[in-house]
């Protein structure tokens, strides 16, 4: 509370916040470029065994040479040896037997009319090497894991700003070298330490912005970061369609970050984190920054490390106890919260990745599907900050991991004919999961006290990628049995927006600093 009345002393919601957020905000834009990458970069195409060598010297049309050299429908096997008499008008199988067959020694010929270069067609990563692609989504997730436990920690000790500026550095940088991979072990390197950079972007910047607004516009504040990520599930397909090559599609989203990485030494470190690591007088400075540029500058002028210290005794005093990820679960409150958020986080994202990944599966123009998928977000987020403020978090973080998990479950028992049906119930749950994705980023910042916020998401965002990591390994499983990977993408949900009916509301409540007020 008293540090509430300290920026509502210095300007409340003023040029700085505005500022700032914008700031933060556009690197958000980018962020599903990145996240959701894969469905281009690693799309599927069809393909075929190529001919063997002596194909070359027969002078046929490809279209014959694949007729005498690959069954029909078969994309992981051609004959031993040419059958010419397939190219008769009424060929019939010799001696009543199907011809012998081999694995595609010489590569495969893939049909480039829709992505002239991706992975698959880079590394052959088709038949029995097919498994490798949904690898290298969870390598992915795997660094934005690590990143949440390593950036998460780091920006407790070393501030918010520091790291988010390292974090674009590095996002830039391994974007980057990922578009100049040779081989497919060094991308998915690179693709693990851009993830672990994306956890440090997207943790930092939503701590930063909330840690400087103003109660009554968390919310807000909130719900148009997550517009700006909707904005570029748009920017996505739009820059995918007008780059087919992959190595190029993958520069071109890594490059911007070279530019936020500028102007990020502009941004101003929280003065809650600064208060709370016992850095008054830094924090006094920033807080007078935040005045002038407010246009509150004698309001400014009359702070000092007195009356810094008067408003936030409690907290300064909180300061000198060190806080570990111990904390998260040594007192009852809190302890019921991680747990109740572990699920909610991994539920969510596990769900989300299902669905997000796997736009192929719809029978649509991918484009198209990307756009919906992203269009989708702009009513669900829309409804969300209405029932976030009116009604309630808890409410609207139950309310729509619930739904999205029948919606998913709905899918199993429409037939694949019924695409339209198939697609309107998976772009009804990914609204949905949008909904919670608008409101869980919010609620988790408001249940953690200040002392331990970044620890406690970092240890949310570790849930949320577990979820991330085996969303694709769990497709694997539907070669087995169809419907096996909806069952559990639908199950994960609907358990974890019961689960989060347990946790308490913070609906027009002050940002607690220390595990005592939570408690």
């Amino acid at each position: 509370m008293a540090f509430a009345n300290l920026l509502e002393h210095v300007g409340g919601m003023g040029r700085f916040q505005v500022v700032s957020v914008l700031l933060l905000s556009v690197p958000v834009l980018m962020m599903a470029s990145h996240n959701l990458l894969q469905n281009f970069t690693a799309a599927a195409s069809d393909h075929w065994c190529r001919p063997g060598p002596e194909a070359n010297a027969t002078g046929l049309d490809p279209e014959a040479l694949l007729r005498v050299w690959v069954p029909r429908g078969e994309r992981c096997r051609r004959f031993v040896a040419p059958q010419w008499w397939l190219l008769e008008a009424n060929g019939s199988v010799p001696n009543s037997s199907w011809p012998e067959t081999e694995p595609c020694g010489d590569g495969w010929t893939y049909d480039r009319s829709v992505f002239t270069s991706t992975i698959i067609t880079e590394w052959d990563l088709v038949c029995s090497s097919r498994g490798l692609k949904q690898l290298a989504q969870s390598l992915y997730m795997a660094g934005v894991l690590a990143g949440g436990i390593v950036f998460g920690g780091l920006s407790d000790r070393f501030g918010r700003r520091s790291v988010l500026t390292w974090c674009h550095l590095q996002m830039a940088t391994m974007g980057t070298c990922s578009s100049f991979a040779p081989t497919f072990t060094v991308y998915c390197l690179f693709r693990f330490l851009t993830g672990m950079a994306f956890s440090g972007i997207v943790l930092n910047s939503v701590s930063l912005s909330l840690e400087w607004m103003p109660t009554q516009v968390r919310a807000l504040v909130g719900t148009f970061m997550g517009y700006c990520y909707t904005v570029g599930q748009f920017l996505l397909a739009g820059i995918a369609f007008a780059v087919p090559d992959w190595r190029q599609l993958q520069l071109a989203v890594s490059l911007p970050f070279f530019i936020f990485f500028l102007y990020s030494w502009w941004l101003t470190e929280s003065a809650r984190w600064l208060v709370m690591v016992g850095r008054p007088h830094q924090a006094l400075r920033e807080l007078q920054k935040v005045a002038r540029i407010n246009g509150k500058k004698e309001e400014g002028d009359k702070l000092d490390i007195e009356t810094l210290k008067s408003h936030m005794e409690k907290e300064m005093m909180s300061s000198r106890t060190r806080h570990t990820v111990v904390d998260l679960v040594r007192t009852p409150v809190v302890r019921r919260i991680s747990f109740c958020l572990c699920f909610v986080w991994y539920g969510r994202r596990f769900a989300y990745y299902g669905l997000a990944m796997d736009l192929q599966n719809f029978d649509f123009d991918i484009y198209v599907i990307q756009l919906i998928f992203g269009a989708v977000d702009i009513p669900a987020k829309l409804v969300s900050i209405l029932t976030i403020t009116y009604v309630g978090r808890r409410f609207t973080q139950a309310l729509a991991l619930i739904l999205a998990g029948l919606a998913i479950l709905a899918n199993i028992f429409v037939p694949r004919d019924l695409r339209t049906l198939r697609t309107a119930l998976a772009v009804f749950g990914k609204g949905c999961l949008a909904a919670s994705f608008n409101c869980v980023f919010l609620y988790t910042g408001e249940l953690y006290p200040t002392v331990i916020r970044q620890t406690g998401m970092g240890l949310a965002n570790t849930m949320a990628r577990l979820g991330s990591i085996m969303a694709p390994l769990v497709k694997m499983a539907g070669e087995l049995f169809p419907a096996l990977p909806f069952i559990i993408y639908g199950a994960a949900p609907v358990v974890s927006g019961v689960v989060a009916t347990f946790l308490p509301e913070t609906r027009n409540k002050a940002l607690p600093e220390t595990v005592e007020e939570v408690e």
